[in-house]
């Protein structure tokens, strides 16, 4: 007796894979040009920080593409990240607004936060033990 072949799923939905398009980077970065206090309103930071955090985290939040697909840039895996942080929205909410799955961003959040307080705790963050 054969078994039958399920169906293949989807690698990848086709929305999720244009990130240029569906996702909320181009908008924020408009919003970043010619709004600026909207920018910090939404993000809860300034230009300015976004770009300074960005420099000092990009190296470690960056990943390498593949031959299946280009990895997911540090300055998106971050705005997603304080996005998440600023809002409080559900991975399945922010997978819409920025056409990344919800499994990855259950890893690029965690991820970015980490290396977030990797390189701030000696200079910004304190840890009070009780």
């Amino acid at each position: 007796m054969v078994k039958a072949r399920s169906p293949r799923s989807i690698w990848m939905k086709s929305w999720l894979s244009d990130k240029t398009k569906f996702g909320h980077l181009p908008l924020i970065s408009e919003v970043r040009n010619n709004n600026p206090e909207d920018f910090k309103n939404y993000l809860r930071i300034d230009g300015t920080t976004f770009d300074f955090l960005l420099g000092l985290i990009g190296p470690l939040i960056q990943k390498e593409d593949t031959i299946m697909r280009e990895s997911i840039p540090p300055e998106q895996r971050l705005l997603a990240t304080l996005t998440f942080l600023a809002t409080g929205m559900t991975y399945q909410r922010l997978k819409c607004s920025t056409a990344i799955s919800a499994s990855s961003l259950c890893e690029i959040i965690p991820e970015t936060c980490d290396a977030i307080f990797k390189v701030l705790k000696k200079d910004y963050l304190t840890v009070s033990i009780v």
